[in-house]
């Protein structure tokens, strides 16, 4: 729990391996103290995926991090100017991540082809940034009503976006699972990231594809508004068990914010 100025940021996470898989290969991390908080779903063969998932979490974290501490660090891959500061620094830390990944994979045999898809939240007062790559996603709960506040890098979504595909389509379509990009896939990365003004009374849903593949938003919102007073544990139980009783087919991993002041 983070507490600031009559702020108050509760947090809790949840990770199942689900119920067809022998390795959970998300990871996650819920840091009151730096304010990150991180959702990463691996994919490769032989253990890849997890690789790939802690070395990006480390690595984000890292910059996170040393970011805070030190001002005057030297920016890699500059500044963008259409980004805020907690804006840079989620986007700069997923690009060193990109890099750790991609470098590890093209010099371990054993690691072709593994990377992760990402997803950052980093709360400062009542503003909560999200940066992401991939299709892991953070939602906001408020007034009864669920919004997805990244936007999915994916065959289908951008097909969404283009007019060609509607939302009832898109559920059933056989690439809905076709990602357009992820850390470690390629050399380089164009991470995004948005900002979010915080209210009091707000739910942030951080969380892997294991969520929102096995239960669409209508009853993720229904089970959050059956759990939005109650302790954030019991939310993350009840997610990752509608996923499961779905098919449970992917890991799923759960982050619960809830913003008060």
């Amino acid at each position: 729990m983070l507490k600031k100025r009559g702020q108050v940021l509760e947090s809790y996470g949840q990770t199942d391996v689900g119920r067809r898989r022998k390795l959970n290969e998300d990871s996650f991390d819920v840091d009151d103290a730096s304010g990150l908080y991180a959702v990463c779903d691996g994919m490769g063969g032989h253990n890849a995926g997890e690789v790939a998932s802690k070395l990006a979490l480390e690595t984000i974290k890292g910059f996170v991090d040393k970011s805070e501490k030190e001002r005057e660090i030297t920016w890699p891959y500059g500044l963008d100017v259409n980004h805020s500061f907690n804006g840079n620094r989620l986007c700069t830390a997923i690009k060193l991540a990109n890099r750790k990944v991609f470098k590890t994979a093209d010099s371990q045999e054993e690691y072709t082809g593994m990377g992760t898809t990402v997803v950052t939240g980093l709360v400062a007062g009542n503003i909560l940034t999200v940066g992401w790559a991939g299709d892991s996603r953070a939602y906001l709960f408020r007034d009864h009503a669920l919004s997805q506040i990244s936007r999915d890098d994916s065959w289908v979504s951008a097909a969404w976006s283009e007019g060609i595909l509607t939302i009832e389509e898109i559920e059933r379509h056989p690439l809905k699972n076709v990602i357009t990009k992820a850390v470690g896939a390629k050399e380089t990365i164009d991470p995004q990231a948005v900002e979010q003004i915080l209210q009091g009374g707000d739910l942030v849903i951080i969380c892997s594809d294991g969520l929102h593949s096995m239960i669409n938003d209508n009853a993720i919102q229904s089970i959050m508004v059956e759990h939005e007073k109650g302790p954030l544990a019991d939310g993350c139980a009840a997610l990752i068990a509608a996923a499961l009783e779905a098919g449970g087919k992917d890991n799923v991993s759960v982050i619960l914010l809830r913003y008060t002041e």
